[in-house]
């Protein structure tokens, strides 16, 4: 039977700004259990006003206190090792629920950063009231946003021969994806480069627009319930993936956003093909009839776009049954 576990962040669970295939594990859970995991957000430089109306949680105070070594802008709760866990698996990451578990984020931009860095070569932090039991968040210039968070990082560990990663690029391991798509009822599909996975995640998101054009979206903490499943040799020439209630997301990740979206668009093509037995040229030729590709960020170093691709079309073209074992 699964169980279902408790990790919250602390200076001894989390890790800031960093994914390394060499970090032990937190907590040890097996293919199919739950995790509930509370993540914090946010480094010293954008607090808000100890004088001002928002608080600074205690567990973010303790993480601060401690000095941790930092090397990316995100404090990352795990890692969460996956029994029986292998170098050509694939980990399902069914996130659950998240819920903000703070009454306040911050958005901000900094010189050198952003789409525009040209254009604001200032820093700003806006720090944004969240009101968790209306669903919406104030903005410190007037008016209400929707809240719809997410978050922003997940991935497992690494290749090992990388060593030391920051966190603000996303890689074939995940990380730093900031896709807007990847809330409650959706799956991340992750390859797995070391033994036990190891899972983290962090980078809370209230909210936030395609692009991420700023640095930031609603940066804030958020409490998800995450189930693993593991899928013992899938994972081979994978790269990461997500499905949705109603979609299927092929991810493409590069420096250069015209490679990013040649690499979507292959990906796309490959997941078509993989469910629904359609030759490479009949897919290009769908994806151009019916896939949205989109600009998932374009702050992180390495730039993300996505296609989303409808699950209900692609049943509609399915010429063979599905493949055993396919996830």
């Amino acid at each position: 039977m699964s169980k279902t576990h408790v990790l919250n962040s602390a200076p001894e669970t989390v890790r800031f700004g960093i994914f390394d295939a060499a970090f032990p594990p937190v907590l040890t859970v097996a293919s199919g259990d739950r995790v509930v995991v509370a993540c914090v957000s946010g480094g010293p430089e954008v607090m808000p006003d100890p004088a001002g109306p928002f608080r600074i949680p205690d567990a973010l105070a303790a993480i601060h206190a401690a000095r941790l070594p930092r090397l990316g802008p995100h404090i990352l709760t795990g890692p969460i090792e996956i029994e029986g866990a292998e170098p050509g698996d694939l980990l399902e990451v069914q996130i659950e629920t998240v819920e903000p578990n703070l009454d306040w984020g911050y958005c901000h931009y900094r010189p050198l950063a952003g789409a525009l860095p040209e254009d604001f070569p200032e820093r700003k932090v806006s720090h944004i009231a969240i009101d968790a039991q209306a669903r919406e968040c104030s903005p410190p210039w007037g008016g209400t946003l929707p809240l719809a968070p997410f978050f922003g990082t997940m991935g497992v560990a690494p290749p090992p021969i990388y060593g030391a990663l920051s966190s603000r690029e996303p890689r074939e391991h995940g990380g730093n994806l900031d896709n807007k798509e990847l809330r409650a009822g959706s799956s991340l599909f992750l390859p797995v480069w070391v033994e036990g996975a190891r899972f983290s995640v962090g980078d809370g998101h209230g909210r936030q627009g395609d692009g991420e054009v700023c640095v930031n979206a609603l940066e804030t903490g958020l409490t998800g319930t995450f189930q693993f499943t593991l899928h013992k040799g899938a994972g081979h020439d994978r790269r990461p993936y997500a499905k949705t209630r109603d979609h299927w997301i092929a991810m493409g990740l590069d420096e250069d956003l015209d490679l990013a979206m040649k690499q979507a668009v292959r990906e796309a093509i490959t997941l078509i093909c993989r469910e629904t037995g359609l030759a490479r040229g009949d897919a290009y030729q769908l994806c151009s009839l019916a896939v949205d590709f989109r600009v998932t960020q374009v702050v992180n170093g390495v730039k993300g776009v996505h296609g989303m691709i409808e699950r209900a079309m692609l049943d509609r073209h399915m010429k063979v049954p599905p493949i055993a074992g396919r996830v």
